[in-house]
């Protein structure tokens, strides 16, 4: 089955928010800044609904929130760093790191377990939202 057929519901969501949709052959990579969070959420729940454990490896999600949506979180991790990464699971590829102490930009709480975040550096991903904790 072809990647465009695939994944025919993510491409038509990507391209709608005019996202860059390049088919390389064995990869699928979708680039862009999409207007919300949300959008950037609901693909990679499209993602995992069509993908299960990602690991088809077929698609390459570079895609960013335009808007910061929330205020600042704290990483309170115990002794490490903290993992960004590039979708919402330990499954995906690392990103960035934030330092124990550091203060970063929340932009949505994606669910229970994982929140969107930009770190100072401007990176964007997942981390695991138990690390973090509201700045007043």
């Amino acid at each position: 089955m072809a990647l465009t057929e695939k994944y025919k519901e993510l491409i038509d969501l990507a391209r709608t928010n005019n996202l860059l949709v390049n088919d390389a052959g064995n990869v699928l990579k979708i680039d862009g800044t999409v207007p919300t969070a949300d959008i950037k959420d609901k693909m990679w729940d499209i993602y995992q609904r069509l993908d299960p454990q990602f690991r088809s490896n077929d698609v390459l999600l570079n895609v960013k929130a335009a808007v910061t949506e929330g205020g600042k979180v704290r990483v309170i991790t115990q002794e490490s760093r903290l993992n960004i990464r590039k979708g919402p699971g330990t499954d995906q590829p690392i990103v960035g790191k934030a330092e124990k102490g550091e203060i970063i930009t929340l932009i949505s709480k994606s669910n229970d377990l994982w929140w969107l975040v930009r770190d100072v550096d401007g990176e964007e991903g997942y981390c695991y939202a138990q690390y973090l904790e509201p700045v007043q």
